[in-house]
């Protein structure tokens, strides 16, 4: 891999099936092209693109592969000796009323689903993680937000910061995500992107890439 500089970062990358009110996912389709795409366009220096999965829009369904995905990522990074805590999760999830992308820099130990989940699950005011605490306890990304954003919008991409990735799926996901991220010495983030209609698939995989790009320089 050369001598010079940190070793790679591998990302792991997820995204969500269609749900009540979004019929097409353009998550699916981001995480479902992505290894292609990347192919396409030159893996940029410092990343490998490592697992791509879809999950349920259900809180349950999704979390239980996720944990799946997230314990051989820990494994396989054991067995090859790289430097421990060179992974990221990235999650994108749909905001369908978004008009720009938004990283989430934290998310909420609160179930509050505004319709049912594709399982069929609609929590009110429950605790994500109950031996976490309360629906009041937040946890962050260890991932420098702003800088991450700043450098996107000079790369020409409606983007912004968020502190609030709502109390549905996409919060329920990023919330046991940042707590395994913490245990594991590993980090993670969550993408809201808007619908195609709003941006166009192309430009949407470009900024996938691009997000790609900023984070291993970032780490």
């Amino acid at each position: 891999m050369g001598s010079e500089g940190p070793p790679a970062v591998t990302v792991h990358v997820t995204g969500f099936k269609k749900f009540h009110g979004v019929a097409e996912n353009p998550t699916e389709t981001i995480v479902g092209n992505l290894k292609e795409y990347m192919k396409k366009k030159g893996m940029p220096k410092g990343v490998i693109l490592g697992s791509c999965s879809v999950l349920e829009t259900a809180g349950q369904g999704a979390v239980a592969p996720l944990y799946q995905i997230f314990q051989s990522s820990i494994n396989s990074k054991d067995s090859e000796s790289s430097s421990p805590g060179r992974i990221i999760w990235l999650h994108f999830g749909v905001n369908s009323g978004a008009t720009r992308f938004a990283i989430e820099h934290q998310a909420v130990n609160e179930a509050t689903f505004r319709c049912p989940d594709e399982l069929g699950w609609k929590p009110q005011k429950v605790p994500i993680i109950p031996s976490d605490g309360g629906i009041s306890r937040v946890r962050e990304t260890t991932l420098p937000v702003e800088e991450i954003t700043k450098i996107l919008k000079k790369k020409g991409y409606e983007v912004m910061t968020s502190d609030d990735a709502g109390r549905f799926v996409c919060n329920y996901v990023y919330y046991h995500s940042l707590r395994f991220a913490e245990q594991n010495g590993t980090k993670s983030l969550f993408v809201h992107v808007p619908l195609f209609l709003t941006i166009d698939e192309e430009t949407q995989m470009q900024f996938a890439a691009s997000l790609l790009e900023v984070l291993a320089s970032l780490y």
